[in-house]
């Protein structure tokens, strides 16, 4: 019956692989999201830039750099010696080994790096060394401007209880009960259920806060049901004149980091928008903000927003905004760090279309939403032949993902005149992207850009844990899907058996097997799909619509000798704890000999800034260690073995 049920549509596929070319359907010429700022050749700024910071960011800032006719200068670790940015730079200099405190954060090298080259000004990018005060003053005290706002202002912003305490000094929104220190700047966002839970979660997050920042001190505030978390750009100058450039919508988030992104909003209308952006410039005007910078907040569902946080740099997701404003927020920044005044006014600034940012990572979907994964790109295709895409990346193909750095691959970028078209502008882009070598969040970003939910605009920052209370599992085929996958893994195997059979050369109408992408139409639905992996037992594995998809096609008598082959026994993972990521080795908290309860933690693993407890699924007695405080250990290595 199922082969019956399947005739039809397998058809199709067949006719479609046969008289429709690859080449002809995805590789188009198309236009590409571009700025409406002109460069001004007369106006100048600075000869040369150190851009204190690797990967997508550093290659953003010197694009920009590069259409002003500024020189850019990079600093690498050693593991980054042929990084993406350092070749795309002018000139390069290396500041030290991997890891980030011996290089990225190392400030006395790069300090030397910036007398070596003579570099005028720096870009510091996100992260490392972007809001710390103390390299701002050591680039003034040297005559080198800091691209960035005043000493000042990074350190009103920097602690998060301070900056609190002066946004409500200055008639902004704060979260109800506020009244400063609990001594216990990193803000919680949580219900405490449990006495152990608060325990645990105060302790990790102390120790995540003391990693990233230098500042274990944590900020307890008033829980708000139902959060959405909407950011104001601002960008304001040194005299005295400053902007809101609308919104940015940032609820989907996993572990309270950002995922998907969009400008502007669905859920503000324009006095909402209009409130929150005045409050925004009250908050930068108050400290005195000159540079691109980013006030957050968290809004109810009743449309009150509360203040979260003031961010003194370049965001992740600016991109959006220069979308819908036709603004280069780097391009402002150098400017306003020259001293030339901002040269647009509030009612200059629009909304002009949407446009959608998914964070595509070198992560495992599948657990906890996304714990890293490291590897080499063994190929790799940015969508860019699309309209209105944009990738910011700072990797190609060959590069490596390592345990050192922020696993991010890129920013993928969509736009259109409305929100509907950036969205089906997005769907085909994930589509579109090639990345092999790594494990990848793409599964994820697609199944929620094409979620109902997410399409209406219902959602806060409880959206994922919410949709997949369980954990994200892919993307949930029904009969019809399911029939179309089989379908075209059935084509797809007729396909290269009548390739074999063909002279070399006469391949003409035919599926390009070895091409990335295979682009299909069944029952009238184009989808683009793309073939992982295919071996002489009919082993074939698709990513369909984002998710990948093991599929089996065999002869009627291959299925038959089949089914006398052994089964590959699984292994009894409630004995043993194996490492669900690659990183460092935190804590151990047990010993053989130790008997655990079942959910007691026996160590803590740190990857990319972030700690995880890894807990005993039953109880049981300890019957050995394999490692220790301070190693690194990879994806599935054993770490405790229970009796």
């Amino acid at each position: 019956m199922a082969a019956y049920m399947i005739t039809s549509t397998l058809r199709r596929v067949l006719l479609v692989a046969k008289h429709a070319s690859f080449q002809s359907r995805c590789c188009v010429a198309s236009s590409r999201v571009q700025y409406s700022t002109v460069y001004d050749s007369n106006e100048k700024t600075f000869d040369k830039i150190l851009i204190a910071n690797r990967g997508e960011i550093a290659c953003r800032v010197m694009k920009t750099c590069k259409k002003m006719g500024i020189k850019t200068v990079a600093v690498h670790s050693d593991v980054d010696a042929s990084a993406v940015h350092v070749k795309m730079a002018d000139e390069a200099v290396c500041v030290g080994p991997a890891p980030t405190n011996k290089s990225y954060l190392n400030m006395d090298a790069i300090m030397d790096a910036i007398r070596k080259t003579g570099s005028q000004a720096v870009h510091p990018g996100y992260g490392f060394l972007s809001e710390n005060k103390e390299f701002a003053k050591r680039l003034a005290a040297e005559d080198v401007v800091f691209i960035g706002p005043d000493t000042h202002a990074i350190h009103a912003m920097g602690d998060k209880i301070e900056s609190k305490l002066l946004a409500k000094a200055a008639n902004v929104n704060v979260i109800p009960g506020f009244d400063g220190v609990v001594e216990v700047s990193y803000t919680v966002n949580m219900v405490v259920l449990a006495t152990t839970f608060c325990k645990e979660g105060f302790r990790l997050s102390s120790q995540e806060a003391a990693s990233s920042f230098g500042d274990d001190r944590l900020l307890i505030e008033k829980f708000v049901d139902n959060p959405r978390h909407i950011e104001i750009q601002v960008l304001a100058d040194k005299h005295g004149n400053a902007l809101w450039l609308n919104e940015r919508e940032c609820s989907i988030q996993r572990r309270n980091q950002k995922v998907v992104e969009e400008a502007p909003s669905t859920f503000l209308d324009p006095e909402t928008r209009r409130a929150m952006g005045e409050q925004a410039v009250q908050l930068a005007k108050a400290v005195q903000y000159s540079s691109a910078g980013t006030v957050e907040f968290l809004v109810d569902s009743n449309k009150n927003f509360y203040f979260l946080e003031m961010n003194t740099r370049l965001q992740v997701e600016h991109p959006i905004t220069e979308c819908i404003t036709g603004l280069d927020l780097v391009q402002q920044m150098i400017r306003v760090a020259k001293g030339f005044p901002l040269l647009h006014k509030q009612e200059d600034i629009p909304i002009n279309g949407w446009a959608i940012e998914s964070r595509v990572y070198a992560e495992d979907p599948y657990k906890s939403f996304g714990l890293p994964s490291i590897g080499r790109l063994s190929q790799y295709q940015e969508p860019i032949h699309l309209p209105k895409v944009r990738v910011d990346s700072g990797i190609q193909e060959g590069s490596d993902i390592s345990i050192y750095y922020d696993p991010m691959i890129s920013k993928l970028v969509t736009y259109g005149a409305t929100r509907a078209e950036a969205l089906q502008r997005m769907e085909a882009a994930l589509d579109n992207y090639v990345i092999r070598g790594v494990t990848h969040n793409i599964p994820l970003l697609r199944e929620i850009i094409t979620h109902p939910r997410f399409i209406s605009g219902d959602i806060t920052t409880n959206f994922l844990p919410e949709e997949y209370p369980e954990g994200f599992k892919g993307h949930q085929l029904t009969s019809e899907g399911r029939r179309e996958l089989v379908a075209t893994a059935a084509a797809l195997y007729v396909s290269a058996q009548l390739r074999s059979q063909r002279f070399l050369g006469n391949l003409s109408g035919e599926w390009n097997l070895a091409s990335a992408l295979l682009p299909v139409t069944i029952n009238r639905t184009p989808r683009v799909l793309q073939c992982l992996s295919r071996d002489a037992g009919g082993d074939i594995t698709l990513q369909y619509l984002g998710t990948q998809f093991k599929v089996r096609v065999l002869s009627q008598l291959v299925s038959t000798l089949s089914a006398h082959m052994p089964e590959k026994v699984p292994e009894d993972t409630s004995s043993i704890l194996r490492s669900p990521m690659p990183g460092s080795v935190v804590a151990v908290s047990v010993k053989p000999g130790d008997v655990v309860a079942e959910g007691q933690e026996i160590c803590v693993i740190e990857a990319m800034k972030m700690q995880n407890s890894l807990i005993a699924a039953k109880a049981a007695k300890v019957k050995s260690v394999h490692c220790k405080a301070g190693e690194t250990v990879g994806e599935g290595d054993l770490l405790v073995q229970l009796e």
